[in-house]
């Protein structure tokens, strides 16, 4: 995915492909959101020992940083539950980042054109 934001000193992009682009980095970040969900549930499935059901519902909990469901005992899937965990509290953050990402820079240039423009 090629990066690049306009120039301050370029006019704001316009609102049809700014959708365009805010569709591409959601894309984007939907993919990244899937592999978080699948790597969570094979974890839970195969270390924990978890139907497929009650793997997504734990990765789904885990991810968003509601917290564990399902008590684990096994010291594999305490590991696992734990990497995870770790994995997750970063991932989400900077998930989130990458979608907001494009909202975030629009909001700031235009505040940047209109003070460019208050002060000619």
């Amino acid at each position: 995915m090629k990066i690049h934001f306009e120039h301050h000193t370029q006019k704001v992009l316009p609102f049809s492909r700014f959708l365009l682009r805010l569709g591409k980095y959601f894309v984007f970040s939907s993919v990244l959101i899937a592999f978080s969900l699948v790597l969570g549930m094979a974890g839970y499935h195969f270390a924990g020992r978890l139907n497929l059901l009650d793997s997504f519902h734990m990765a789904c909990m885990i991810l968003t940083g509601m917290g564990p469901v399902v008590e684990l005992t096994s010291p594999g899937a305490k590991i696992f539950s734990s990497l995870y965990a770790l994995y997750s509290g970063i991932a989400f953050l900077s998930i989130t980042a990458v979608f907001l990402s494009p909202i975030i820079h629009r909001i700031l240039h235009i505040l940047h054109v209109e003070s460019e423009n208050r002060a000619r």
